[in-house]
């Protein structure tokens, strides 16, 4: 088990999403860390699209991470969420986006919330994984292969 089991939970996984847009997409997810763990909606809506307004999240080829910093939360929380149909997510290669790690950590963000930030994008950026991603139908399957990353 590594870092990462910590801050994903089986329901925070969620397969072939329909939205058609990033904001209907951080509705989406806002929606779900407010059910599954009671951060404000407004508040990972607001964290996830500041975030971006700095530059695009997107990793490439279908992939990305947006991440925020939410205030007054006490631990980081993760969820995975893979589109129906991808979406633009003004990657840098122009390839729209179908499968995104969702990072919220708190305000005063430490180096280990960073540190797994970029172990989470190193782990995506392998081929393997990434198809794993993009295409596993079990959503069990897609936490065990979170959750089994070194």
């Amino acid at each position: 088990m590594n870092a990462l089991a910590q801050l994903i939970t089986p329901n925070n996984i969620s397969l072939d999403i329909e939205v058609s847009t990033r904001e209907e997409l951080f509705i989406f997810v806002a929606k779900q860390f407010e059910k599954n763990h009671g951060i404000p909606a407004d508040s990972v809506i607001t964290c996830l699209e500041e975030r971006e307004a700095l530059g695009s999240t997107a990793l490439g080829n279908g992939i990305a991470i947006p991440h925020g910093r939410v205030k007054f939360l006490e631990q980081a929380h993760i969820g995975f969420v893979r589109l129906k149909d991808s979406i633009n997510f003004h990657a840098s290669d122009s390839h729209p986006v179908k499968a995104l790690v969702i990072m919220l950590v708190p305000e005063a963000a430490t180096q280990a919330h960073l540190d797994i930030l970029a172990k989470v994008a190193q782990t995506i950026s392998d081929n393997t994984n990434k198809n794993i991603l993009l295409t596993e139908p079990s959503a069990d399957n897609i936490y065990q292969l979170l959750t089994a990353w070194n």
